[in-house]
């Protein structure tokens, strides 16, 4: 991805915010150039990679395959005495698909807060990580059913649904963009996300422009 296309799409994304009236931290505002003669104070979104996340999935292609998000709080999966939970707030825009993937130890609320349906397709995983093709127990809003394997389900603005271990889910934006809550565990990006098909969970990045905004996993060491 270009740096200037991330740069658009975080200025994109703040006005879907603004939209909804959904605030983000102070954090979110700081000015790459800033990054480097911040305190050890910071390490906490440093270490826990909170912030702003663009992401193409390696597809080369953000529009098809492709996710916003900025994630708001974390704990430390090596501390037990941090936070025990996350949050997330993303845009998914329509027909933009987030890739078949599924969580070996988080579980995870997928929450519709705003703008148009978000389309979700289940599977469980089999023995060894495929997909199976068992009926897939889901819950949405407290209400557990069994749909199909390779079901849809739309999830209307103030729905949401529950993924727990092992479940494969993609999600895009049904008939417009949608903003998209996550409220989960810990939340591991670099160990936790198994992706049907192998695939980076970060873009790479070409400098055509400097930075606005940091990403989550771009921001210095404190000095």
């Amino acid at each position: 991805m270009k740096r200037s296309e991330i740069n658009r799409y975080i200025r994109e994304m703040r006005a879907a915010l603004d939209e909804i009236s959904f605030r983000l931290p102070p954090f979110c505002d700081i000015p790459a150039k800033e990054w480097k003669a911040l305190g050890h104070e910071y390490d906490e979104i440093r270490d826990r990679m909170l912030g702003w996340d663009i992401t193409d999935f390696g597809s080369g292609d953000f529009k098809k395959t492709g996710l916003q998000l900025v994630t708001i709080r974390n704990g430390n999966p090596a501390d037990p005495a941090s936070k025990t939970y996350a949050e997330k707030i993303m845009l998914v825009r329509e027909n933009q698909v987030t890739p078949l993937h599924f969580h070996w130890h988080k579980m995870e609320d997928i929450i519709n807060r705003g703008g148009a349906d978000l389309a979700v397709q289940v599977w469980m995983a089999d023995e060894r990580e495929g997909l199976s093709h068992a009926d897939v127990p889901v819950t949405t809003d407290g209400i557990t059913r069994i749909v199909p394997a390779g079901t849809t389900l739309r999830l209307k603005p103030g729905e949401s649904i529950t993924m727990q271990r092992y479940l494969y889910h993609k999600f895009w934006g049904d008939g417009g963009d949608a903003v998209v809550g996550e409220v989960s565990m810990v939340n591991d990006d670099t160990t936790d996300n198994r992706f049907f098909d192998e695939l980076p969970r970060f873009a790479e990045i070409e400098e055509d422009e400097e930075p606005e905004y940091l990403l989550c996993n771009e921001y210095p060491k404190a000095e």
